[in-house]
């Protein structure tokens, strides 16, 4: 599993991520495209590199409804060195538990999102987003730095029989604040400048706006140490299946906390 002991390690330290959502995005289409919408350019030659070296999953994990692209054990790049993938480090190919968390329960508890507006900051694969629009929300944004994130989000769609999301490829932090009436993120808390810098965005989002904001997160100390546990209420914790805890170093649990500051 060489790929994973280089950047699977992601959410412990990250001066490669955390320096990515300062910088532009990364590929050129993208600098011409940091908004897509339905319908969104899809690059032919990297959606057929993403088709050939990801494998289409929905088991091992807490949401089985959920047909997602991910590298696995079957994926070639999975037991490459690190440095061979030939592009920003995939983080979008991995279902991490804290969105796995956020998404079962949009799943279970469509009236959370049904008929509302939808933030999924730091989307990845994409997983809360689709949720989200499963359950009923009437607008969504899928926000992510990697515009290869982006492409894979579209591919997701697809999977779920769902039109294109809305997709940013933007840092959505350096942006002016827009209403939304939900805003979700997982995982992201896992470096104490970028946590800081979310808390913040996130306090104003909440006092500007009202804004409810959901977070998931499996327990990781950059999160459990931070000073944004004080303004937290639990509001359901689940039991990971046994293929994520054997990817995320034995996590067992991941937990949705509602923010309230």
């Amino acid at each position: 599993m060489a790929l994973s002991l280089g950047w699977k390690a992601r959410r412990n330290c990250c001066g490669l991520l955390l320096q990515a959502m300062r910088s532009p995005p990364l590929f050129p289409w993208a600098l011409c495209h940091p908004w897509r919408g339905g319908g969104s350019f899809l690059d032919p030659e990297m959606r057929a590199f993403l088709e050939e070296n990801t494998e289409v999953t929905s088991s091992g994990s807490l949401t089985p409804e959920i047909q997602l692209r991910l590298l696995t054990p079957r994926c070639r790049f999975w037991w490459e060195r690190a440095d061979l993938w030939p592009h920003s480090d995939p983080y979008w190919a991995i279902y991490w538990p804290g969105g796995q968390a956020l998404s079962r329960y949009l799943l279970d508890h469509p009236d959370v999102v049904r008929g509302k507006s939808v933030l999924d900051l730091g989307s990845g694969c994409g997983a809360t987003a689709i949720a989200a629009k499963m359950s009923g929300a009437s607008r969504i944004l899928a926000n992510d730095i990697d515009p290869i994130a982006g492409m894979a989000i579209t591919l997701n769609c697809e999977l779920n029989r769902l039109n294109p999301l809305p997709i940013l490829t933007k840092n959505i932090l350096d942006l002016e604040q827009d209403k939304w009436d939900l805003v979700v993120l997982g995982d992201m808390f896992y470096d104490e400048s970028l946590a800081d810098s979310l808390h913040q965005w996130l306090k104003n989002c909440f006092w500007t706006y009202r804004t409810r904001v959901l977070i998931g997160d499996p327990g990781r100390p950059q999160f459990s140490r931070h000073s944004i546990q004080r303004q937290l209420h639990k509001v359901v914790e689940y039991s990971l299946p046994e293929p994520t805890r054997q990817q995320n170093n034995g996590l067992t649990t991941s937990t949705v906390w509602d923010f309230q500051p």
